[in-house]
């Protein structure tokens, strides 16, 4: 897992894992940044942590290379970004083909990137909420795994409807997981079509 925060998603497949209803392995977290409140949640569940800061390494490129390196080393086979606020590139995507997941507090395709809540107050939509979908080199632009719904309410602040929508979000993460580490699914287009059980 990689993330650069608080890391309650982290938490959520922490949990998932835990309860026995994701039948998974948290192999290490790395986050970006050494005061991300997520690598203490990892490290209480006996998770190896490390802390890979982007600002020393000469590139995108570069700093893509050594997360890629060190998850290889450690066997993983899923990466999933938890708040992991960098792009990511061509060197880890490479290395992990269809095999990152992100999490997005939005109905992708709308409202990528950062303030996805304040972005849909803007626009005044009546439905928004969360979407798991695998990373591709375009912005949370990836093929959608799920998707949830929540309704706006006219009484809403970004913080309000945040705390409603990562209610979803940590329900729908471990339910992705699930699927990817299934294998029933293949890619039309930019369509994820599951296969009959």
């Amino acid at each position: 897992m990689l993330i650069s925060g608080r890391g309650s998603n982290l938490q959520a497949l922490i949990d998932a894992v835990a309860a026995g209803t994701l039948n998974a392995e948290i192999t290490i977290v790395i986050a970006n940044k050494a005061d991300a409140a997520g690598l203490e949640r990892a490290r209480a569940a006996g998770i190896e942590t490390m802390i890979l800061d982007h600002r020393g390494y000469a590139s995108r490129d570069d700093y893509d290379a050594a997360v890629a390196t060190e998850l290889r080393n450690r066997g993983v086979s899923l990466v999933c970004l938890a708040g992991f606020m960098r792009l990511i590139g061509p060197r880890l995507l490479d290395a992990f083909p269809n095999a990152i997941l992100n999490i997005h507090p939005s109905l992708l395709p709308a409202f990528p990137g950062v303030n996805a809540q304040t972005q849909a107050l803007d626009h005044g939509v009546k439905i928004s909420g969360a979407t798991v979908h695998l990373v591709t080199g375009e912005l949370d632009g990836g093929p959608i795994v799920v998707q949830s719904s929540v309704p706006v309410r006219d009484d809403d602040t970004a913080d309000l409807l945040s705390a409603r929508i990562l209610i979803e979000e940590h329900r729908l993460y471990p339910e992705a997981v699930r699927i990817i580490l299934d294998g029933r699914w293949r890619l039309e287009g930019r369509r994820l079509i599951r296969s009959p059980a």
